[in-house]
């Protein structure tokens, strides 16, 4: 009897869970590997599940599946909608939405696996599945590895992944060298001095150095970097103050940076910082700023040669015209930390998710930005 895989999808999107908060959905995922004959391994990374399905002699590919949902509320109007809720790490009760569709991934990777036991007679090596938590986080990958998942299961000769996106549904969309762009995510404190909101010439108000600091990071882009290559500098949280006439002492800000490389990577690092300590001077803040480092995820590069043995394939099921060459995303990953750190080769590929008929009048209308859902959106329904 086969697995019924769309009410495994519809039952995982109804019940989201935060980043290494996956107890329920590792469960289910270690059910379905341990039912389908998979030697599995629970609790790695935190929440990681590992499956082992040893089919005789040859090469051994890891297949990776992130799990971890997103602090959205789902505003999709799905029957099967999420109206979960879940504590963050700051302690605040938010929304909770498989957002970025990583209930598909674990959906697919378990219907990829039934179907591999099913036809092992095709086939010989060794399949390794990765079930991961917290890629949200950019955290997931690097707990499983810290774990001993290299000493402790079969070395990888090719790591594989994938993530659904909103291209059209029959597309696979990969491209070899970099494939997604290396990412930093940065927490920034500025102070000031905090006092009555009637005397701000006795403070240094530490919004003004704030949105002056916003909208000067905004140039390191526009005016520091080539126009031909990609970065991007994103400030997506700001937070201080407590009543409208108080100055509060500090501000905290949190950036996102991308950038398709580590070399463009230290050249925007050190343009932002100065950016930050320079604002903090004309301010005359009487402290530095304090910048700690959030996250850091390497480029996703995909093999070229291996790339090139994937597309074919795919092109051989699917046909020429399903693989197209999707370009370089802004968006990070951590699946890449797998191939890094164990040194073999990854390919990682995009499937589309979107109606092909909504999405062929949105393109020739100009409207896909505004009529097709992306990842992260309140939206997002593959």
């Amino acid at each position: 009897m086969s697995i019924d895989l769309e009410a495994l999808y519809t039952d995982l999107h109804r019940h989201p869970e935060l980043s290494f908060q996956e107890t329920r959905t590792a469960g289910i995922a270690a059910a379905h590997l341990r039912d389908l004959g998979l030697e599995v391994h629970e609790g790695i990374g935190i929440t990681g599940v590992i499956g082992v399905f040893a089919n005789g002699a040859g090469p051994t590919a890891w297949l990776r599946a992130d799990m971890d949902a997103l602090p959205v509320t789902e505003e999709t109007g799905l029957p099967y909608a999420s109206t979960a809720t879940g504590v963050d790490p700051d302690g605040h009760t938010v929304g909770v939405m498989h957002a970025c569709g990583h209930d598909m991934h674990v959906t697919a990777m378990i219907g990829a696996v039934e179907r591999l036991v099913a036809e092992r007679d095709q086939w010989q090596g060794t399949v390794v599945v990765v079930i991961q938590p917290a890629e949200e986080y950019g955290a997931g990958a690097r707990a499983m590895l810290d774990d001993g998942i290299l000493d402790r299961f079969p070395h990888p000769d090719i790591v594989l992944g994938q993530h659904v996106t909103p291209l059209p549904v029959g597309t696979i969309g990969v491209r070899p060298g970099p494939q997604m762009s290396a990412s930093d995510g940065l927490q920034v404190v500025l102070h000031g001095r905090g006092g009555h909101g009637s005397r701000p010439h006795a403070t240094i108000d530490p919004i003004v150095l704030a949105a002056a600091t916003i909208m000067r990071l905004q140039t390191v882009v526009s005016r520091e970097v080539d126009p031909h290559d990609l970065a991007v500098v994103t400030v997506g949280s700001i937070h201080s103050g407590t009543k409208n006439n108080i100055i509060p002492p500090d501000a905290t800000l949190q950036l996102s940076l991308r950038y398709p490389d580590d070399q463009l990577r230290t050249k925007v690092l050190e343009k932002v910082e100065r950016v930050i300590r320079a604002e903090a001077m004309a301010s005359g803040a009487e402290r530095e700023p304090e910048i700690t480092t959030l996250h850091t995820l390497p480029a996703t590069i995909n093999d070229e040669d291996a790339t090139a043995r994937a597309a074919a394939a795919f092109q051989s099921a699917f046909g020429e015209q399903a693989v197209i060459d999707p370009g370089l995303f802004t968006g990070s990953e951590d699946v890449s930390w797998f191939a890094r750190d164990s040194g073999a080769p990854l390919v990682f590929w995009f499937w589309g998710g979107a109606d092909p008929a909504v999405f062929a009048a949105s393109a020739a209308a100009g409207t896909l930005d505004h009529d097709i859902p992306t990842n992260h959106s309140p939206f997002f329904a593959p």
